[in-house]
């Protein structure tokens, strides 16, 4: 028969970081995660995953005028320089 995959919602919270190379990235993190790392920290911190998964991102350079938009982005995190929960994003 078929295989059923159970579904979790998205709990999304906003984050905001600076990358090695100075760019900031603003974006959401899946927070609706297993108990100790259901919280924006645990998920950067966590050597469980290389890889923070963010949706609904922007990303600002220096060397660019305008921002680049994604609608979900793989992040290595060897890459974070800081990370910060931002309230101000909607």
């Amino acid at each position: 028969m078929g295989e059923q995959t159970q579904s979790k919602e998205i709990k999304g919270r906003s984050i905001r970081i600076r990358l090695i190379d100075g760019s900031q990235v603003s974006g959401q993190v899946n927070i609706n995660r297993d108990p100790g790392y259901d919280r924006a920290s645990d998920l950067v911190t966590s050597y469980r995953e290389p890889f923070l998964i963010l949706f609904n991102v922007t990303i600002n350079r220096s060397d660019l005028e305008d921002s680049i938009k994604h609608k979900a982005l793989f992040l290595n995190k060897s890459h974070i320089i800081w990370a910060a929960p931002d309230d101000t994003q909607k």
